[in-house]
């Protein structure tokens, strides 16, 4: 019996991976997080089309170009909006000071944490005194965490299949590679949350 995913894939896979598709799936995350919308379901919706590295990098290109639009509209069109945006998270204050005495460093260590959410992190960049270059290179930070996610959304496909693995239609080499790729990069992702757990309290230190 063919499930609903299958049915997705089947009717929607030719043009979700034709380079229009991907195109389409990176200016609707970069919208997706321009809007202040969370990304980390569209992105392991990118890691179940793609797999985890392709889903990775179309997330990280997405993720790239909101970040720099939210940035330059916190910085130009809409600065009041973004300021009472901001202003309603303390922690997300203290980092907007904090980065105008750190830039770069700051940057870098909050895009590892998932303590400060994505959207409003760019618009209170956007009002501090940081260089673009700085934000720029902070956008780094994000890596981890895309892979995770999209390892995620890659492993449930994996699992959606796991009938045709036990029946011999699929790769279970495949499977197996999937459940360790996910569950190392889990790790990876605690040892860094576990050396950034203090940005927050640093941050309000510099304020």
């Amino acid at each position: 019996m063919i499930s609903n995913v299958d049915l997705f894939i089947e009717n929607f896979s030719p043009f979700l991976i034709s380079p229009l598709g991907i195109f389409i799936f990176i200016v609707l995350y970069a919208l997706w997080v321009t809007c202040l919308l969370p990304g980390s379901w569209l992105s392991m919706l990118s890691g179940f089309l793609y797999g985890t590295w392709l889903g990775s990098l179309i997330v990280f290109l997405g993720a790239f170009l909101g970040a720099h639009l939210t940035f330059y509209l916190g910085r130009t069109f809409i600065k009041d909006w973004a300021q009472k945006k901001v202003s309603t998270f303390s922690k997300i204050q203290s980092i907007e000071k904090a980065v105008s005495r750190e830039g770069r460093k700051v940057v870098f260590l909050t895009r590892l944490s998932p303590l400060f959410p994505f959207g409003l992190l760019n618009f209170a960049y956007g009002l501090s005194d940081v260089k673009v270059l700085d934000f720029t290179l902070g956008m780094l930070g994000i890596v981890p965490g895309t892979i995770l996610y999209c390892s995620f959304g890659s492993l449930a496909l994996k699992i959606s299949n796991f009938g045709d693995i036990l029946s011999g239609r699929s790769s279970t080499d495949s499977f197996i590679w999937s459940l360790i790729s996910t569950f190392s990069t889990i790790l990876v992702v605690i040892l860094i949350l576990r050396s950034t757990k203090k940005i927050y309290q640093d941050s309000e230190s510099l304020t």
